[in-house]
C-alpha cells in the first residue's frame, strides 16, 4: 500500500464539476492498493499518518502531527501509485489490485481513519474521474509505502 501525503493550506476533489469534497489546513492523501495488501498494511500506514510531524510549532520547526493542530484529511484512492513505468512509455498498473480487493480495503483504511482521529475527513469517490485542487503548504510532499517500511 502506498500513500502520498500533501501538507496542505486548502484541498478539494470535484466530481463532473460537483464539489464532494473539502477540507482546510491539513493533509490531501493519494492512496494506491497494491493486490497483495492487507489490512495490515492500511494499520500500518494509518499510525504513521496521524502522527506524523511535519506542521511547524511555535519556533517553526515540523514538530506537529495532524491532530496536533486538528487539521483536515482530504482521502482520495490514486490506483496510478502503483504504475509500473520501467518498460516502454505507457505504464503498466499489473500490480494495482482489482476493484473488488481495492474498494474493500480502502473503505477499510477511510472506516479506521474515522475511528481513530477526531478532526475533519473528506473523501473522494472510488473509481470516479476526479479533480483535485490543492494549495501544497511548504511544499511538503511524502510518500509511504508499507512495503518498503515494515
Amino acid at each position: 500500500m502506498r500513500i502520498v501525503i500533501q501538507r496542505v493550506s486548502e484541498a478539494s476533489v470535484r466530481i463532473d464539476g460537483d464539489l464532494v469534497g473539502q477540507i482546510e489546513q491539513g493533509l490531501l492523501i493519494l492512496l494506491g492498493i497494491e493486490h497483495d495488501d492487507t489490512e495490515k498494511d492500511a494499520d500500518y500506514l494509518l499510525q504513521k499518518l496521524i502522527n506524523l510531524r511535519i506542521f511547524s510549532d511555535a519556533d517553526g520547526k515540523m514538530n506537529l502531527s495532524v491532530q496536533d493542530v486538528n487539521g483536515g484529511i482530504l482521502m482520495v484512492s490514486q490506483f496510478t501509485l502503483h504504475a509500473a513505468t520501467k518498460k516502454g512509455n505507457r505504464p503498466s498498473y499489473i500490480r494495482a489490485a482489482r476493484p473488488e480487493q481495492a474498494i474493500p480495503l480502502y473503505e477499510y483504511f477511510v472506516a479506521e481513519i474515522q475511528n481513530q482521529y477526531s478532526g475533519t475527513i473528506q473523501t473522494g469517490q472510488f473509481g470516479a474521474d476526479m479533480k483535485i485542487g490543492l494549495v501544497n503548504d511548504g511544499p511538503v510532499t511524502i510518500i509511504m509505502d508499507s512495503k518498503a517500511e515494515i
